[in-house]
């Protein structure tokens, strides 16, 4: 026996049922007959799409993948225009991050389904419907009828709402209001008898662990939008990496000479940091402003390192996480990491501590680094 509530997802859930009710027993039983048809066969068609399309999406990730590494599209040069540079961020995510090319193939899969079995779905639900057309449409029978065929499509409809909350609160366990939709009993009670035992853990477990890791590759590609931003150096920037790096023949030794640069030559400005951190204030600079002031905070470190990276032909990405800072403290922090074709592997570095000691790809740098993804 449920025990009914005031709290207002009860309510909304069971003015879904009471307003189908109504509108059932309004249309008769023909109507609502017909209307019942629908809603189920549109939530096939949909479980087919979503189904086919993950599908498909899993089995066209691997070829997607050797596809774009085929193309060895190398990174943009400096001067390369934003639209160049933004393609190519694209190009590397899809290439690198599993989850985002599986989405974006989920995503052009699944329109592709709909369309085609919306289409053809709609031609056999048309002649599906027409044996309703039997249906008694007139009298208290046909309103009797209807009105339980619309309780039966609010049920449906609630449920529908209730797997949507569901999925809400095991996404986001901490979000605002996931405390009050636990509190409706007829939330509960649904969840617990229906829910649950329908979708087993995929929801509750599997769902939230596949949107932690989306998020991840997301993070990831947001900073690559320093690729975009960063992408125009005014030539006094490239002259100076150009400098900095003549007569050096292998990426490394490209690599630690603009690494060693960075690191001694700019400051790091501790007043910005007191600035953020008693007054919110945040001043963001480009690699042009910490070169020509030589200041900056561990970001303007790491982006000015990567733009004159960059400018002289080597991989490079920004990376944002968490440092510790030695005394068993740690705060938020950026560092760098290059591809080194010689050893066919990304190397950390970070040019922010690079007064402290050898930050280059030094043994167990994951130990003092966590990145945010």
């Amino acid at each position: 026996m449920i025990s009914l509530d005031t709290n207002l997802v009860t309510l909304a859930l069971l003015a879904v049922v009471a307003v189908s009710l109504l509108q059932g027993v309004w249309r008769g039983a023909t109507g609502s007959a017909q209307r019942l048809f629908l809603f189920v066969a549109g939530a096939a068609i949909t479980i087919a799409s979503v189904a086919l399309a993950a599908w498909a999406a899993s089995a066209a990730s691997p070829g997607v993948q050797e596809w774009l590494v085929r193309q060895n599209w190398l990174q943009p040069k400096a001067d390369a225009s934003a639209f160049i540079q933004f393609a190519y961020t694209a190009y590397a995510g899809l290439r690198d991050m599993p989850l985002l090319r599986f989405a974006v193939l989920f995503l052009i899969a699944y329109t592709v389904l709909r369309a085609v079995l919306g289409t053809v779905g709609s031609l056999l639900i048309r002649f599906g419907a027409i044996p309703f057309g039997l249906v008694p449409s007139g009298g208290p029978v046909s309103r009797l009828f209807g009105g339980i065929i619309g309780a039966a499509l609010g049920c449906g409809r609630a449920l529908l709402l209730t797997a949507v909350l569901f999925s809400y609160c095991a996404l986001f366990p901490s979000a605002p209001y996931v405390d009050y939709v636990a509190d409706s009993s007829l939330y509960r009670e649904a969840a617990a008898r229906i829910i649950e035992p329908a979708a087993g853990r995929l929801i509750e477990e599997r769902l939230p662990v596949f949107a932690k890791k989306m998020q991840g590759e997301l993070d990831q590609l947001w900073q690559k939008r320093y690729d975009v931003i960063d992408a125009d150096l005014p030539s006094d920037i490239v002259l100076a990496a150009e400098q900095i790096t003549e007569g050096k023949k292998t990426a490394e030794e490209k690599a630690r000479a603009l690494y060693n640069w960075v690191g001694t030559r700019i400051v790091y400005d501790y007043d910005k940091v007191t600035a953020y951190e008693e007054r919110g204030e945040w001043h963001e600079q480009t690699p042009e402003d910490t070169f020509r002031t030589r200041k900056g905070v561990c970001i303007d470190y790491a982006r000015l390192y990567a733009a004159m990276a960059r400018s002289v032909g080597l991989e490079v990405r920004v990376v944002t996480g968490i440092g510790y800072d030695g005394m068993g403290g740690s705060g938020p922090h950026a560092w760098n990491e290059v591809y080194l074709p010689e050893k066919q592997a990304w190397v950390p570095l970070d040019p922010t501590w690079a007064k402290a000691g050898d930050w280059f790809d030094p043994p167990n740098f994951q130990a003092t680094h966590v990145r945010q993804a």
